[in-house]
């Protein structure tokens, strides 16, 4: 347990040393800025050319090519859920959560973008519509789709309970994984990564700082909706948690499928749109 109260006597500037103004560590002024209206042509007309439905306290995987839309979708009651996202082509190329927090914040909505891990460093999907951006951020602090926290997992839960429980999102996203590429449990869990909590509402508390859920405003009908900047292949576990009001491993909980559609512009992507490019850094300068 954390101590209640610092046990260094405070400097005599201490209070000064406290008002230095912070500065953002990575300003994004020169990253493209999102434009709506540069989606909006190919968002009119979609096809549904795909749909995987996620069974309550379980995770599949999708694939969505590169120029296609993708929607997870709350479509019977209040749920989260935990995504995954790999480059179809290698799935060596992942997901980079505390990069996109560092870039776009604590919690993502429209416009901002899901980057990958190094070397690569390019977006892989850019969130495109957000039926819940209304929420903002509460009185607490809570915001929804946050790139915060890891996923549940069974190795915290044993180690704060004592139990075992083999329903977590991690455990999902593993098996899923495992079953799509053809590979051991063993195998493919090292590919597993810090996720995207889809719909959960999150924050950090006022007084000890603690990650903190609460139960999410979604429901029946509300979407997160992404364009795919590569070829992507997605992981997304139902939360064993429901709408994580009150636990996120549980078997009390009240649970809900997720949905996930892929979508095909008709008038295909964007003009002027390519698939994103690795990194332009040269690990010959200074590697």
């Amino acid at each position: 347990m954390k101590l209640d109260r610092p046990i260094t006597p405070a400097p005599q500037d201490a209070e000064q040393r406290k008002a230095i103004k912070p500065i953002v560590c990575y300003p994004i002024d020169s990253l493209p800025e999102f434009d709506p209206e540069y989606y909006a042509e190919s968002r009119d007309d979609l096809t549904l050319v795909d749909e995987v439905l996620v069974a309550p306290r379980d995770a599949e995987t999708f694939e969505v090519p590169a120029g296609y839309f993708f929607r997870i979708v709350c479509p019977e009651g209040p749920q989260v859920g935990d995504l995954n996202l790999w480059n179809a082509n290698d799935i060596n190329e992942r997901f980079f959560s505390g990069k996109t927090r560092a870039l776009y914040g604590t919690h993502i909505s429209t416009g901002d973008r899901m980057m990958s891990t190094l070397p690569y460093l390019r977006a892989m999907a850019t969130v495109t519509h957000d039926t819940l951006d209304w929420y903002g951020f509460d009185e607490f602090g809570g915001s929804v789709h946050d790139v915060i926290g890891t996923r549940c997992d069974p190795y915290t839960n044993a180690l704060l309970s004592g139990g075992e429980y083999h329903y977590c999102c991690h455990s999902n996203l593993t098996r899923a994984l495992a079953n799509t590429m053809g590979m051991s449990a063993e195998e493919a869990e090292p590919f597993v990564h810090d996720v995207l909590n889809v719909f959960m509402c999150t924050g950090f508390t006022l007084d000890t700082h603690q990650y903190f859920m609460k139960a999410s405003p979604v429901r029946s009908g509300d979407y997160l909706e992404f364009f795919a900047e590569i070829d992507l292949l997605g992981g997304l576990s139902a939360c064993p948690g429901g709408d994580c009001g009150s636990s996120h491993s549980s078997e009390e909980a009240v649970c809900a499928p997720l949905l996930v559609q892929v979508l095909k512009p008709k008038n295909g992507p964007p003009n002027g749109w390519k698939p994103a490019q690795i990194s332009t850094y040269s690990r010959n300068h200074g590697m």
